[in-house]
């Protein structure tokens, strides 16, 4: 009798291993929903990233723009009234490029002897989710002392609007709402 138990009990462990290969119809949905939800909560952070980076090379180029005025002012008594003169690589020609590589409109605009303004706006179909930026020098006190000032600011949103710079012969700043970036 003991024999007879024993090869019923290993016949039926041995029946058991063969049904139990493989994933049930329910572990399979488990892990699919598992995975749905955690890509739900990635997807917007990763889609998010690639406008953080088109907003971190115009924040770039405000700063290289601001130090490369302050440059061209000491060498030649007069800011730069564009950026080929700047000998820095920022495009320029965004207005008329239709590769779609481009997501700012850039644009220098020369205030007179004691100041100038940079730009980087959202193009057209992107203001609804790019920040503004912009940037100014300024000369303090004057014409002739050397002494600038300079600014960086950014809209508080999204907007097709560059953020408005309050440049005078004392201080350089952002005018509310805007944000300084320095």
């Amino acid at each position: 009798m003991k024999t007879e138990l024993k090869a019923k009990f290993i016949q039926q462990i041995l029946s058991k291993k063969k049904d139990s290969e493989g994933f049930t119809l329910i572990e399979l949905l488990v892990v699919i929903i598992i995975i749905g939800i955690l890509s739900a909560i990635a997807l917007p952070s990763f889609l998010s990233q690639a406008g953080k980076a088109r907003q971190a090379e115009a924040k770039s180029f405000v700063g290289a723009v601001n130090r490369a005025q302050q440059s061209y002012r000491m060498e030649n008594t007069q800011f730069a009234a564009a950026t080929a003169s700047l000998q820095i690589n920022v495009p320029t020609t965004v207005a008329t490029d239709t590769s779609g590589n481009f997501y700012y409109y850039y644009n220098i605009t020369d205030n007179g002897a004691t100041n100038t303004t940079f730009t980087a706006r959202p193009v057209n179909n992107e203001s609804n989710s790019l920040r503004a930026y912009a940037g100014g020098v300024v000369i303090l006190g004057g014409n002739n002392n050397g002494l600038t000032d300079t600014v960086a600011c950014m809209t508080t949103a999204p907007t097709g609007a560059a953020p408005t710079l309050t440049l005078n012969t004392t201080a350089a700043s952002c005018a509310t709402p805007n944000i300084n970036m320095k």
